[in-house]
């Protein structure tokens, strides 16, 4: 009888370390598989009220972050992936945005002044209150952003070109007449 018990007993131990094993194991093969084919996911950061002036944030993948009410005036974005990041009422006045990839963000309330967006994707970003007063927008992509008829307009008198990823026109982009 003891040696029944005995064996029950290391039968339940058994079977629980394998299961717990397996799942580590799954785990570990799983992380493994992702990091070799070079799509981790990107762990999204909180930058919400912060003061970030003339950072330098270039050639980075900053997808997913928050960047609400911070002051991001002057700060170096070029060639970086914001895809998704929220930028409510953010300031970015005089910022370079040089080959941004800013598509699916939220831009609502943030401030563009003088900032530079040349060769930008916009694509599908929420726009709405957005102030772009004196940005270079020379072969930015708008396509599917809503813009105040007003900001449209403003824009569509300074824009030109095309952008050298999406192929498309900025003109046509923001339905310039």
């Amino acid at each position: 009888m003891l040696t029944v018990v005995g064996m029950e007993r290391w039968s339940l131990r058994s079977a629980q370390g394998p299961l717990h094993l397996k799942k580590l194991l799954l785990g570990l093969v799983l992380s493994l598989v992702l990091w070799v084919a070079g799509s981790s996911p990107v762990m999204a950061e909180n930058f919400d009220r912060q003061n970030l002036r003339q950072m330098d944030f270039s050639n980075q993948d900053l997808r997913g972050n928050n960047y609400t009410r911070a002051d991001m005036a002057e700060v170096n974005l070029s060639h970086s992936n914001l895809q998704g990041v929220r930028l409510f009422d953010t300031t970015l006045s005089r910022a370079n945005l040089e080959g941004v990839d800013l598509r699916g963000a939220t831009l609502d309330g943030a401030r563009f002044v003088k900032a530079n967006l040349t060769n930008a994707i916009l694509e599908g970003a929420y726009a709405f209150d957005t102030d772009f007063r004196e940005a270079t927008i020379e072969g930015a992509d708008f396509t599917d952003v809503l813009l105040d008829p007003k900001v449209s307009k403003a824009l569509c008198d300074v824009a030109k070109g095309t952008n050298p990823v999406t192929g498309r026109n900025t003109r046509d982009t923001l339905y310039c007449p």
